[in-house]
């Protein structure tokens, strides 16, 4: 079989680690994409792994696997490497002991507190650092208190880079839309964790028991997923059921491996 750009996908054949975005690749909003669940099935039989690389730092892990298994995906824990879970990682890292303001949901919240982390919703004058995030419970408090610490020259991460989120109208605001208002208000711009930084590729993959060789990531953003994977050194797919459509293919500088319509395209492919 070939893509939608006429190259051949037998090397796809031989793939064991599929490392998907979730959010326009494999469902939108509460509807599974058609292939979703037979393309899942089908890595199990032959031996593989799937992990789902997501920007949407909305929800903790224990969310995101209630979400899927209703939606009839089995997955474990380990099927999760999240922006959330990378922020954390990175605040551990570059900001050991400190109290981290959180724009974010209180899922997020609750997952950086698992990682250990003194992070809070709540204004507090003893904040070190803040953290912006796709924030689907955001409030115009939030904001102002936002602003407010950011103009002080507080430490300014994000969770993710996503400008928008699909949805079954079209598209919401996500994570560097909101920072995109909170610039306008203060005049800076934070440190971007998640996808395209490759570390959520190398973390999946060091995780499981094949190497990058044996990946491919499949997601519907270019600048996000199609640049963690030519960041990572692994196969990508570009998949036009999210974000990005065909005529957005020649105009980008970072080239997708493969262009595919959706994962039921990859199921017929593999399958082949």
């Amino acid at each position: 079989m070939t893509d939608l750009q006429g190259k051949k996908t037998d090397e796809l054949k031989r793939k064991k680690l599929f490392l998907f975005d979730m959010d326009g690749t494999v469902y939108e909003e509460g509807r599974v994409f058609n292939g979703t669940l037979e393309l899942m099935n089908y890595i199990h039989e032959i031996g593989g792994e799937y992990v789902f690389i997501t920007n949407n730092s909305s929800k903790s892990v224990e969310d995101y696997k209630i979400k899927l298994i209703k939606m009839g995906i089995f997955v474990e824990s380990k099927n999760f490497f999240t922006s959330a879970q990378a922020t954390a990682l990175y605040l551990k890292k570059a900001f050991t002991g400190k109290r981290v303001f959180c724009l974010g949901t209180r899922s997020l919240i609750k997952e950086l507190k698992s990682y250990g982390i003194d992070a809070t919703g709540e204004k507090d004058l003893n904040t070190d650092v803040v953290v912006v995030s796709y924030d689907t419970e955001l409030t115009y408090d939030k904001l102002y208190n936002v602003c407010e610490l950011i103009t002080k020259g507080l430490p300014y991460i994000a969770t993710n880079p996503d400008k928008v989120c699909p949805v079954k109208f079209g598209f919401v605001p996500d994570c560097a839309a909101i920072c995109e208002m909170i610039y306008f208000a203060t005049n800076r711009r934070p440190r971007y964790i998640g996808k395209p930084d490759p570390v959520m590729v190398e973390f999946a993959v060091k995780n499981s028991k094949y190497t990058k060789k044996q990946a491919v990531v499949i997601g519907d953003r270019l600048y996000t997923d199609i640049v963690t994977g030519v960041n990572a050194g692994v196969t990508t797919i570009c998949v036009l059921s999210g974000e990005t459509k065909w005529k957005d293919i020649p105009k980008s500088k970072v080239k997708p491996d493969y262009v595919i319509n959706g994962v039921a395209d990859l199921l017929k492919i593999i399958k082949e």
